[in-house]
C-alpha cells in the first residue's frame, strides 16, 4: 500500500514538473491560447503552485470533510476573484495577498493547526480571491474569458489534488513528518515572495 501511494505521488509530481517546463516554454512565445493559456497560467507561477498545493495538504491533514471542502472552496471563490480582475475592479495588495497565502497556509500545515472548518474555509476563500484576481487581470488580449477561466480553475483543482495525494501520507507517523515538512517548504517559498512583494 505504501509503495502504491509513493508511486502515485511520484507520477503526479513528475507530470506536474514536466507540464511546468512545457508551460514556461510555450507561454512566452505565444504558443498557447484559450483553455491552454488559462491552464498553464497557475502552473507557471511558483507562488500560485505552492499555495494551491498547500490547500490540498491542509485539507488532507484536517481530514473529512475538509479534504474535499477546502479544495472545492478555493476554485469557486477564485473564479469570483478572476471575474473581479476581468472587470478591472481595483484591488490593492494582490501580490502581498498571494505571498501571504503561501506563508500562512504553509505554517498551518507545519504546525498542524486545526481551526473550525468554517474558519479554515474562510481563510482559504480570502486567499483564493487574490489568486483569482491575478489570473483575471492577466487574461491575454483577444482571449475568451470563459475558456481561459475554465483552464485556470481546472489547473488549480489538479494542484489541489497533488496536495491531497501528498497529504494522504499523514496517516503514517513518517508521513506526518513529510507533510509538515512540505508545509514548511511552502511557508518558506511564500516568505520569499512576500519579501519581494514588500521590497
Amino acid at each position: 500500500m505504501k509503495h502504491c501511494v509513493l508511486r502515485s505521488i511520484g507520477l503526479v509530481v513528475t507530470a506536474l514538473l514536466l507540464s511546468t517546463g512545457v508551460a514556461e516554454a510555450d507561454v512566452g512565445t505565444g504558443g498557447v491560447s484559450g483553455f491552454a493559456a488559462g491552464f498553464f497560467h497557475p502552473i507557471t507561477g511558483l507562488d500560485h503552485v505552492v499555495a494551491m498545493i498547500a490547500v490540498g495538504l491542509w485539507g488532507a491533514q484536517l481530514g473529512k470533510p475538509a479534504i474535499w471542502m477546502l479544495p472545492i472552496t478555493f476554485p469557486l471563490v477564485m473564479a469570483f476573484g478572476g471575474f473581479l480582475g476581468l472587470l478591472g475592479v481595483p484591488m490593492p495588495g494582490v501580490e502581498i495577498g498571494i505571498a501571504l497565502s503561501g506563508v500562512l497556509l504553509g505554517i498551518a500545515v507545519l504546525t498542524e493547526t486545526r481551526p473550525p472548518l468554517f474558519a479554515a474555509a474562510i481563510l482559504v476563500g480570502v486567499f483564493a480571491i487574490f489568486h483569482g484576481y491575478a489570473h483575471g487581470t492577466e487574461l491575454p488580449l483577444g482571449e475568451n474569458a470563459l475558456v481561459f477561466s475554465l483552464g485556470f480553475v481546472i489547473a488549480t483543482g489538479l494542484l489541489h489534488a497533488v496536495g491531497i495525494v501528498i497529504g494522504l501520507l499523514y496517516q503514517w507517523p513518517w508521513g506526518k513528518i513529510t507533510v509538515r515538512a512540505a508545509g514548511g517548504a511552502v511557508g518558506a517559498v511564500g516568505a520569499f515572495f512576500l519579501w519581494n512583494a514588500l521590497a
